[in-house]
């Protein structure tokens, strides 16, 4: 794969992966500037120009994901003496990380409330795949990090969750949501199960997963009613902003609240050697 096809395939796979840039050379180099390779913790793809720099450069790429938090910075490698190699000139270099997503989530419903959680939470650093088994009430056009899923049944899609992610059954259909969550419980090991509806519907709802056999311990995964308890409104953003508040709770660390090193200044600086 070249660069660009690398990072299409880790973005569709919600994988980590570091891009780096030449922006600069002085001298005689292996590459000229604009030259990217990618780097993921198991392979390279695409080359900035061989040797001895590019170990360097995978080696400060993958320090940098394990972090596990955006980040940019600008490498300076004197080939001869930094780089050991005998080129005898100098390469600037951009690494760009793009960690592990913070949240992976399924969401499960698409009318009022699916559609205003998706519209909040997709505004946060998420990848969301969304399913319905409407496919007319999927809107034209989605945010880049949410995958619409149409199908007839939705419980067919459990077997290509991960146990990364997160699930949200916010369905229009009492069955469905219990032929879901009996799914979801019983068929993987998603730490974080939630269901909407009424205290009533819970009660009713774990009296069944006992009677069919589910263990007290396996339903404490599921948080029905879902959302912060405080937030008293029935509108489906209320709804919604509930919900998601409880999502985002979950997480420790808020990896898109941190801030790049990298200013534009350093960026100006760099191009003007």
């Amino acid at each position: 794969m070249n660069w660009q096809q690398a990072v299409s395939a880790c973005h569709s796979k919600a994988s980590p992966f570091a891009v780096a840039t030449v922006l600069s050379t002085t001298g005689s180099t292996p590459r000229g500037a604009n030259a990217k390779m990618v780097v993921t913790k198991e392979a390279t793809f695409d080359s900035i120009g061989g040797g001895q720099l590019e170990l360097l450069v995978t080696e400060k790429a993958r320090g940098m994901l394990d972090l596990r938090v955006p980040d940019q910075k600008i490498e300076h490698f004197p080939l001869a003496t930094k780089a050991g190699q005998c080129c005898g000139g100098s390469v600037s270099v951009l690494i760009e990380s793009f960690p592990e997503t913070a949240m992976r989530l399924a969401v499960f419903g698409a009318g009022h409330v699916g559609g205003a959680l998706v519209q909040v939470l997709s505004q946060c650093d998420s990848r969301i795949d969304w399913l319905d088994n409407r496919a007319e009430l999927f809107p034209n056009d989605l945010p880049a990090n949410v995958s619409k899923i149409y199908l007839q049944d939705p419980v067919e899609y459990i077997p290509s969750l991960t146990d990364a992610h997160r699930c949200i059954v916010v369905t229009h259909d009492h069955a469905l949501d219990y032929r879901l969550l009996y799914a979801l419980l019983t068929e993987t090991d998603i730490d974080y199960v939630g269901l909407i509806g009424s205290t009533t519907k819970a009660k009713r709802f774990f009296q069944r997963l006992k009677k069919d056999g589910v263990s007290g311990d396996e339903q404490l995964r599921c948080r029905c009613p879902i959302g912060l308890p405080d937030v008293k409104g029935k509108l489906p953003m209320e709804i919604a902003v509930s919900i998601a508040a409880e999502i985002l709770s979950l997480d420790r660390i808020a990896f898109s609240e941190v801030k790049p090193e990298l200013s534009w200044k350093e960026i100006q600086q760099v191009f003007r050697r």
